[in-house]
């Protein structure tokens, strides 16, 4: 069993683009600018963002974070993507999920502009993905696809399972690993909730992505030996043990899935870091794109 560490590659990717700033830079060329949105308090919402936002000076990226009220009108909301969206020196916009239940995400991912949507989940990101154009990828599928590369893992031919169907992760990850590339041409399964004998199909896989947000849900006896695992859940599980009150579990039963597998990712300290790469990446490309 081999261990793919999230903090290992991740470090390597922020170094990568922390050089190719510094390179930006040094040649007169414009600073990548992140611009995030952040509507309440949720706690989950606050760490991914305060991370976001220590990366982007980590690398060398201008950043700026707008704090909203749960309170805060739809139409309010919207006015304030808008006026990022016409911000030229503003190269990706990202809205943290979830959103106060009375606003309606599909609105407002639609109301980014898409050349800054660098979290990769505008309908032209995701039309572009599925038909195999340039694209901004959703930053998680597309971490895990880094992670893949880094790790120099072999996946054509092989059967992969994902396990899941959201527009976030499950779907674009199964058009990811059935696409025509180096770390892609799977043959994919794509699993869901109401997917009879789900344990058929993942003792058959050769790769698993455990993406369905259930705590430990993988375990030992529904995988085949030197399987290669990624878990991508990322839950908080009440533990008085812990000082936060809280532990972070995965959608995989670690101890019991690990001594079966070839490779698999840990919780934390797996894909949930590469996703920040991910997004770090696709910041670099907008700034690329727009502005040389």
């Amino acid at each position: 069993m081999q261990l793919l560490d999230g903090k290992v590659v991740s470090a390597a990717i922020i170094q990568q683009l922390k050089s190719k700033v510094d390179d930006r830079k040094q040649k007169g060329l414009k600073t990548p600018h992140l611009a995030a949105i952040l509507v309440g308090s949720n706690g989950a919402s606050e760490t991914y963002v305060a991370s976001k936002v220590r990366h982007c000076e980590q690398i060398g990226f201008d950043s700026t974070l707008i704090r909203l009220d749960d309170n805060i009108s739809e139409e309010t909301l919207l006015q304030e993507i808008e006026k990022l969206n016409q911000d030229n020196d503003v190269d990706g916009i990202l809205v943290q999920l979830p959103l106060p239940k009375h606003i309606k995400e599909s609105k407002v991912i639609e109301a980014i502009n898409a050349d800054k949507d660098v979290d990769g989940f505008h309908p032209v990101s995701a039309g572009n993905l599925m038909l195999g154009l340039p694209s901004f990828i959703p930053a998680t599928p597309y971490g895990i696809m880094l992670m893949l590369e880094h790790y120099n893992i072999p996946t054509a031919g092989k059967h992969a399972v994902v396990i899941g169907r959201s527009n976030i992760v499950g779907r674009p990850m199964s058009v990811l690993l059935s696409g025509q590339s180096k770390y892609g041409n799977c043959t994919v399964t794509l699993c869901h909730s109401k997917t009879d004998d789900l344990k058929k199909h993942t003792l058959q896989a050769d790769i698993i992505v455990a993406a369905l947000g259930k705590p430990g849900f993988l375990k030992g006896d529904m995988v085949k030996e030197g399987a290669i695992i990624i878990d991508v859940g990322i839950t908080r599980v009440e533990d008085s043990t812990k000082k936060s009150g809280f532990a972070i579990k995965g959608d995989v039963d670690f101890a019991e899935v690990a001594p079966k597998s070839g490779y698999i990712t840990p919780v934390p300290g797996g894909v949930g870091l590469m996703t920040i790469g991910a997004l770090m990446t696709n910041t670099l490309q907008a700034c690329e794109r727009m502005h040389g």
